[in-house]
């Protein structure tokens, strides 16, 4: 999964079977289908079955399918665990993930799917690097809503550190990282700042709640078109240096050195992917 683009992972009911539907026909990277926070207590049993069948009846492309369950200390997650081991789905997304005894649980439950953890509570982000560490785990999915929460903190400056934390356990192992939501989902410019403020620290893509808020998420972290054309004059331009027996290159006035060409290649490749992907 790592060669998939994660720019933008939407929030969708599993209950609802016009939203699941409606997904099927969206410019997202990455489906969050929930089970937790978007379902009522009398609604969550029969939503298993809902989402079973959705998934089952296909139509989502390429898009990552990333079923969330409730907790394991819930009366839910245990038999959600059961259900979605079952369902046509990518991974299993674990919500208050507090250490990597938490993963052992569920993959005990799920010896198959990929897991992802939800970074929302204090001691979540204390134990980051081995939660990351952790074999099963793929990815990491920050819950700033729950964590401001627990940390009784107002505004995005306080979450830094955790965000920070989180983002370099997930390089060191390795594994995708994903933003938090944006509440306010009619704010497209507070949107489109928290989104490249996120691509800035080194996310891989942002969690959203609406789908209107996709296409802001997609341009902020996906390659623009002048970053895949500096891409290709880095790439020419490192490629003559080394024929004339040169380490280094010079590009627009800066030093283009082989990690510069690695980054560039990268883009290049991102870039054909979600072009791809859009051709679908």
């Amino acid at each position: 999964m790592q060669d998939h683009p994660y720019r933008s992972a939407l929030y969708i009911p599993g209950s609802k079977d016009r939203a699941l539907d409606k997904a099927r026909g969206l410019p997202v990277d990455v489906i969050l289908f929930d089970l937790e926070d978007a379902v009522a207590p009398d609604a969550k049993v029969t939503a298993r079955g809902t989402l079973h069948a959705a998934l089952a009846d296909g139509g989502y492309g390429a898009r990552l399918k990333i079923v969330r369950i409730n907790g394991l200390d819930t009366d839910w997650g245990a038999d959600d665990a059961a259900a979605v081991a079952t369902m046509v789905c990518d991974a299993i997304l674990l919500p208050k993930v507090n250490g990597p005894e938490d993963v052992d649980a569920l993959a005990a439950l799920v010896p198959d799917l990929p897991i992802w953890a939800m970074m929302e509570t204090p001691q979540g982000i204390l134990n980051a690097p081995q939660i990351a560490a952790h074999p099963r785990i793929a990815g990491f999915v920050l819950g700033t809503n729950d964590l401001a929460k627990d940390l009784h903190s107002r505004g995005r400056v306080a979450l830094m550190t955790s965000l920070q934390m989180c983002m370099l356990a997930a390089k060191a192992a390795g594994i995708v990282a994903l933003d938090g939501v944006y509440n306010a989902f009619k704010d497209e410019e507070g949107l489109r700042a928290e989104c490249i403020e996120g691509r800035n620290m080194g996310f891989d893509g942002k969690t959203l709640i609406h789908p209107a808020q996709i296409g802001i998420a997609n341009a902020a972290f996906g390659p623009a078109a002048e970053d895949i054309d500096l891409a290709r004059r880095q790439i020419a331009a490192f490629e003559e240096a080394e024929k004339e027996g040169q380490g280094v290159a010079v590009v627009d006035g800066r030093i283009v050195e082989s990690l510069h060409i690695a980054t560039a290649r990268a883009t290049l490749a991102k870039a054909e992917v979600i072009a791809a992907l859009e051709m679908e």
